[in-house]
């Protein structure tokens, strides 16, 4: 009779090529990088004030494909720990182990400098600069200080996330001029009620891995009205680039920063009364609000439209 000691040791079959590409490509997290890059183009055509070289949208986008690619990855690195815990990010690479994580660690930090390199031959050394700052700012600041400290984390932490558009500028003029720094204040004001109504649905797996985000340590009442004034903020700054723009950049975000406040609302209102409310409804329409106020942008940059703008 065979013992179990007997047996042939089973053998794990190794990575197919397909399935460790895909997990690197993972570690990118690809999804978050369209949201961004979404941002650049519009930032560089109203930086020209019309078209741009194609060559320079190319360029500036690889580079930032590869700036955002190295944040992701070092942010799966540092998060390797909590995100084994969390199921919504159980099956990253790292959580389920698909990537060593010093392969991962090496695969971020080249990225890094290969996209600093690459954007300085390419655009200009500001560019350059500003996206390296990015990823130095989400790992440093935002993933190892502030993420595992403090409910505010998302709000400091997200300027990482607004800096294509100083990326975009930059690689078109040189320079980072107020029409660039009003886009970044719109990412910026964004992010909180974007991430926290996110936060509000996964509140439970934040909590089980230790971390602060504003859903776990404050109640649904404070969270929603939170939300609830980051979103008149947003869409009252979102009205500071009419200078720069013209009457289509307007009405886009009238009519849509009209609608981002009423589910905003419709959101605290529910909560605020008890009843079962959804925010998940106000996280999906955020990524539209977003796409969509940056496509106005574009659009009434590539007309060149300037009804109420001036030269900046």
């Amino acid at each position: 009779m065979s013992t179990l000691s007997d047996r042939p040791a089973e053998v794990t079959a190794p990575a197919s090529v397909k399935d460790t590409v895909l997990a690197y490509v993972a570690l990118c997290k690809p999804r978050v990088i369209e949201l961004l890059l979404v941002t650049t183009v519009p930032a560089m055509l109203l930086a020209a004030r019309g078209l741009v070289s194609p060559w320079l949208v190319i360029n500036t986008l690889v580079g930032g494909t590869m700036a955002a690619a190295s944040a992701n990855a070092l942010n799966c690195v540092a998060d390797a720990d909590i995100d084994k815990l969390m199921k919504r990010t159980s099956k990253r690479p790292l959580a389920t182990r698909s990537v060593p994580t010093r392969h991962a660690l090496i695969f971020g930090i080249v990225l890094g400098v290969t996209s600093f390199a690459y954007l300085w031959a390419t655009t200009n050394l500001l560019a350059a600069v500003l996206a390296d700052a990015a990823i130095l700012f989400y790992v440093f600041i935002y993933t190892l200080v502030l993420k595992r400290r403090t409910s505010q984390n998302i709000v400091w932490g997200g300027a990482a996330g607004c800096m294509p558009v100083m990326v975009g500028w930059a690689a078109v003029t040189g320079t980072v001029q107020w029409p660039a720094l009003i886009m970044f204040g719109v990412i910026f004001f964004w992010t909180p009620p974007h991430f926290w109504a996110l936060a509000m649905k996964f509140k439970d797996d934040y909590a089980a891995a230790g971390v602060p985000m504003l859903p776990v340590v404050a109640t649904p009442q404070q969270v929603s009205r939170q939300i609830l004034i980051y979103s008149w903020v947003m869409v009252l700054w979102s009205l500071l680039l009419l200078p720069a723009t013209s009457w289509i950049y307007l009405g886009v975000a009238l009519i849509g920063g009209g609608w981002f406040l009423a589910v905003a609302t419709r959101l605290y209102v529910k909560v605020k009364a008890g009843q079962h409310s959804n925010p998940m409804v106000l996280f999906h329409l955020s990524n539209t609000y977003l796409t969509i106020l940056f496509v106005a942008i574009a659009v009434d940059s590539a007309l060149s439209l300037p009804v109420l703008g001036w030269p900046f």
